[in-house]
């Protein structure tokens, strides 16, 4: 049974065009959220995407990714997930997240 406090799934949406996509990775919360989901390799928590902001905070970041097709949210056991959305990306830019996300893990390391 749903509990009253789960969130819908949301409508996946088609992958953004360029400036979009670019535009939602710009920023540095949304393009470390999406640096993990691409290195989980699979759907992720949304506590454990995001540090040092509240949870209204990463809900606005979530709706930016999901807005530009980079990422759907997925309700698993009562809990919410974020999954990132690779081969749609993929088709759609190709290269681009692979490239994106290698810079962003040399910056971390």
């Amino acid at each position: 049974m749903t509990q009253a406090k789960d969130l819908p799934p949301a409508p996946t949406l088609p992958v953004a065009g360029l400036p979009t996509v670019l535009g939602a990775l710009h920023d540095p919360v949304r393009l470390e959220m999406v640096r993990r989901l691409s290195n989980a390799g699979t759907a992720v928590r949304c506590a454990a995407l995001y540090e040092a902001i509240n949870k209204s905070t990463a809900t606005h970041h979530f709706k930016i990714l999901r807005e530009a097709g980079l990422i759907e949210r997925l309700i698993i056991d009562g809990q919410t997930y974020q999954r990132l959305r690779v081969a749609e990306v993929e088709d759609a830019v190709p290269g681009l997240l692979p490239a994106i996300v290698e810079a962003a893990n040399r910056a971390q390391g």
